[in-house]
């Protein structure tokens, strides 16, 4: 299960997620999401869990606990939409005189 991780505080780092998450069950991975310009934390992760079960009692557990002085949201990631892609542009065609 697949659990997006909200309001982080920007110091919060994938050790202290894993370990926040792990007391709940087998952790697959964790993504602190990044800027890619910047390369700064965005303030929100997601969290893949084992087991669904687990995955919603951290869900239950977690949701408004204080992490590194803030009130984190943790719920069921959304599965991604198409944005249509980048790009797209184009356009301006004609003659420029």
């Amino acid at each position: 299960m697949k659990l997006y991780v909200g309001n982080l505080a920007y110091s919060t780092t994938e050790d202290t997620l894993h370990a926040e998450f792990g007391v709940f069950g087998k952790v697959d991975d964790v993504a602190i999401i990044t800027d890619r310009q910047t390369g700064r934390p965005r303030g929100f992760a997601f969290v893949t869990m084992a087991d669904d079960g687990e995955g919603s009692t951290a869900i239950e557990k977690l949701n408004g606990v204080d992490i590194d002085g803030r009130s984190i949201v943790v719920n069921e990631a959304k599965p991604k939409t198409d944005r249509g892609g980048r790009g797209g542009g184009g356009g301006g065609g004609g003659r420029r005189w």
